[in-house]
């Protein structure tokens, strides 16, 4: 699942008549590249839910057969959050773990590694990342394979994770919901693992990121 159903609040006023996901990075839609990666890594049957201009985004991706992959879409009347709009889109993520990842990040992860991940008895397998300057204090912590809310150093989630439906369960569909206390929750009881990733990854939350990312993508295939 692709999550693109934020207002994009801090990147107006690019996003006053263009939906977040569709905004240009270095020539392409962001969400593009997300698409892109998770198609190489073997995942080409994608959910990817929608709010404020929401029809734009089906009008650009459609059925994703261009792409190489099969999308549908969860619309959401206001958005949900991220736990809300997973959620609601349960019903097309069927029953088994499934991937999920924010629709406005840029890494060099590789997500084919999490398509044959072990659960085990965890609801939910975070990937964590060095804290950038914009988020200095991070938001876990790594014991072993097990992400807890206490304990040094703390690590950022990248906004990729792989999950069980379960984890869910106390939301109903159509509300609103963080993902994070359902996380905290789960750690509480041992059920979250987690991974380092020391690779790229960008959080394109900002026009000044967009265009610093853009730059550098630019150069590089120059």
């Amino acid at each position: 699942m692709i999550l693109a159903a934020g207002r994009g609040e801090r990147m107006r006023p690019l996003t006053d008549a263009t939906p977040k996901p569709l905004l240009a990075l270095c020539g392409r839609p962001i969400i593009e590249w997300t698409i892109e990666r998770l198609v190489r890594a073997g995942f080409v049957d994608l959910v990817i839910n929608h709010a404020d201009l929401g029809h734009l985004v089906e009008a650009a991706l459609g059925d994703g057969r261009r792409l190489g992959a099969s999308i549908r879409y969860s619309a959401e009347r206001q958005p949900l959050e991220t736990a809300g709009g997973i959620t609601n889109a349960l019903h097309l993520l069927g029953s088994d773990p499934f991937l999920a990842t924010n629709g406005d990040i840029y890494c060099d992860f590789d997500l084919a590694s999490l398509r044959m991940r072990p659960l085990g008895r965890a609801l939910a397998h975070l990937v964590l990342v060095a804290n950038p300057a914009h988020h200095p204090k991070g938001d876990f912590a790594l014991c072993d394979e097990e992400v807890r809310d206490d304990g040094a150093p703390r690590w950022t989630f990248s906004g990729i994770g792989l999950y069980r439906p379960e984890l869910f369960k106390s939301v109903r569909a159509g509300d609103k919901a963080q993902l994070a206390p359902l996380l905290r929750a789960a750690m509480a009881r041992g059920l979250v693992t987690g991974e380092i990733f020391g690779g790229e990854w960008h959080d394109i939350g900002t026009p000044g990121r967009l265009d610093q990312l853009s730059r550098s993508l630019g150069t590089r295939r120059t």
